[in-house]
């Protein structure tokens, strides 16, 4: 069982950066692969970024490709999500997720979600 919990959302102006935080409870955090998915008013769920548990290895959505960063400290057990130059069309509530497989862009693969944390990006 993972229990996590989602820190650092907020309202922030286009061209802006927010990092948001999860923290992690549970042994076997090291052994998950995590993620961060978002969905925003009336749309479905979709993946954002994801990092691996055996060799850190990260992979992103296209949309978010060059803008946002995934990272993760198995030694503090969180996992962190960097995001730089922020639009309008970022703005979702933000998921943290873990997973047991080696990496997956499907939201519906992620075991475990937090609570979420709301990003607004004014225009």
């Amino acid at each position: 069982q993972v229990q996590l919990v989602e820190s650092g959302g907020g309202l922030v102006q286009a061209g802006g950066s927010l990092r948001l935080s999860c923290a992690a409870s549970g042994r076997t955090f090291s052994s998950h692969t995590m993620g961060w998915l978002r969905q925003a008013p009336g749309k479905e769920v979709e993946f954002v970024a994801g990092i691996t548990y055996s060799d850190a290895h990260t992979y992103y959505a296209e949309s978010v490709q060059g803008r946002f960063t995934i990272s993760r400290s198995n030694a503090k057990n969180a996992v962190y999500l960097q995001m730089n130059s922020l639009r309008p069309e970022d703005t979702a509530v933000y998921y943290c997720a873990a997973g047991t497989f080696y990496n997956s862009n499907n939201p519906y693969d992620y075991d475990y979600w937090g609570q979420g944390t709301q990003v607004t990006v004014s225009s």
